[in-house]
């Protein structure tokens, strides 16, 4: 079920009134509705794969008490923990990576000069939001065993941390620490809460159905065709798919983030303007901030981190950077992609600037920001842009023949829509989305707090009618992160 679909616009309301005025005596019952619904939620995609959600919750939740239970043994303590680590790896790497690592292991004897026929690979469908509640259900386990937490031996209120509908697919993905916290406690409603989650799946749906599917068919047409544009068409291509696939992904975690407030739970902010990076740092302190987050607690510092010595350091970031371009997906494009991240931050890291602007925002004391700033954030996100040829690209192939053509083919060529509407529309649309997302930027969680109530009413009017006018039935609806 997709948020952006009429099927959840009925979905939501039902389950918020069930929650709220039928079954709001009981935890346990409100618990046990929302799991249902969870299950409904992703059941309706492909009912087949709830009994993996369900045995990643089985052995996690088992493997929890375990991990407590031998709290004074290592060796005990250590195999349990593999044991959750491995299943849910091995999950990940059946339904995600079989192919990947047959085709390589054809590809590396044909090169040897042997051939062997590729009988192996098999029509595997990719669970949606597989990479997401793996991680979340392993980071259950790995914080039992660092003695972060204690595990819960209530079954019902673990299944609906694993599965909660409004992250369930893509994130964020949350620490039983926050989420499960919450989930074994009374919620109360609270309208300030309420109002603050439908303002927030407002600007997600607006990010992802009037930015991110505006532009779908440009970028794909672009990146479709990349052999016949020249340079002007693609660099407008990859500068559109950056704030594609910022309004999609962003959008769908604002829309998570604010139907989970429908239910008096609070997830992680998962965006922060990423946009307006002054550096490669800043841009994973903002961007996807749950996975570079997860990656930070459970890989890199365990690995040493930065307190180990210049050149593990650096092995530590590659390794961080590699991982979580394989972890998006199971081609060498993502692999180039995460490389490239690790290449461009190094140099931050070295020079000591990857923490620099942790607190900050762009323009934090004045209402624009400086020359400097403004040099920063643009080159930043041409850095960041650039990459994207390689997340966008189907093989390395295409990636090096789109950088080769912007390299070689200077010429200008006015692009025109495929459909044929006015591209001017499309850039004074982006050109207003940057101007406004820098108006909001100190609080990504309020994209429409203004004190004068005209003024919230016109943004409010003015965001529902792009809605309507933007609104294409043609264009594919799905969420880019539900392929990863």
């Amino acid at each position: 079920m997709l948020f952006n679909s009429l099927a959840f616009a009925i979905f939501l309301p039902v389950v918020f009134l069930l929650y709220w005025y039928v079954f709001k005596k009981s935890l346990k019952v409100q618990n046990g509705l929302v799991l249902i619904a969870s299950y409904f939620f992703y059941g309706l995609w492909d009912w087949r794969f709830l009994f993996l959600i369900l045995a990643s919750t089985l052995v996690d939740y088992f493997v929890g008490i375990q991990i407590d239970k031998n709290a004074e043994k290592p060796q005990f303590k250590k195999y349990w923990l593999w044991v959750s680590v491995f299943f849910n790896l091995s999950l990940l790497g059946f339904f995600k990576y079989f192919n990947f690592f047959t085709d390589s292991f054809i590809d590396l004897f044909e090169i040897l000069g042997y051939s062997i026929k590729s009988t192996w690979t098999l029509q595997i469908i990719l669970p949606v939001g597989i990479s997401f509640y793996t991680f979340q259900t392993m980071s259950y386990s790995l914080d039992i065993y660092y003695k972060r937490i204690k595990p819960t031996k209530d079954f019902l209120s673990f299944a609906t941390f694993v599965a909660f509908f409004p992250q369930l697919v893509a994130g964020p993905i949350e620490r039983a620490s926050n989420l499960l916290g919450q989930i074994t406690q009374k919620r109360i409603l609270h309208i300030p809460q309420i109002t603050a989650g439908l303002k927030l799946i407002l600007w997600g749906l607006f990010k992802k159905m009037v930015i991110a599917d505006s532009l779908a068919p440009i970028v794909d047409d672009i990146f479709a065709n990349h052999m016949h544009y020249p340079a002007s068409t693609l660099v407008l291509g990859v500068t559109l798919f950056s704030f594609q696939v910022y309004g999609d992904f962003s959008g769908y975690s604002d829309i998570a983030i604010g139907t989970a407030k429908l239910f008096g739970i609070e997830l992680m902010s998962n965006f922060k303007f990423p946009n307006f990076s002054r550096n490669v740092a800043e841009y994973w302190q903002r961007w996807h901030v749950s996975l570079s987050t997860w990656f930070r607690h459970y890989v890199y510092i365990p690995l040493g981190g930065s307190r180990v010595s210049k050149i593990k350091s650096i092995r530590n970031i590659c390794i961080i950077f590699l991982v979580s371009g394989f972890w998006h997906g199971a081609n060498w494009t993502f692999i180039f992609w995460g490389g490239f991240h690790a290449l461009a931050f190094i140099p931050v890291f070295l020079m000591g600037r990857n923490t620099v602007y942790k607190n900050s925002v762009v323009g934090q004391n004045s209402l624009l920001p400086s020359l400097t700033e403004i040099f920063q954030v643009l080159l930043t996100f041409g850095i960041v842009t650039f990459s994207r040829i390689f997340f966008r690209s189907a093989s390395i192939t295409d990636a090096f023949n789109f950088i080769h053509r912007i390299v070689s083919d200077f010429s200008y060529e006015a692009y025109l829509h495929p459909m044929g509407y006015r591209m001017l529309d499309y850039y004074i649309l982006v050109l207003v989305f940057v101007f406004y997302e820098y108006l909001i930027r100190k609080n990504e969680r309020s994209p429409f707090a203004f004190k004068n109530k005209y003024v919230r009413f016109f943004v409010y009017s003015l965001v529902v009618l792009s809605m309507l006018l933007f609104y294409d039935d043609g264009v594919d609806r799905s969420f880019i992160y539900f392929q990863f």
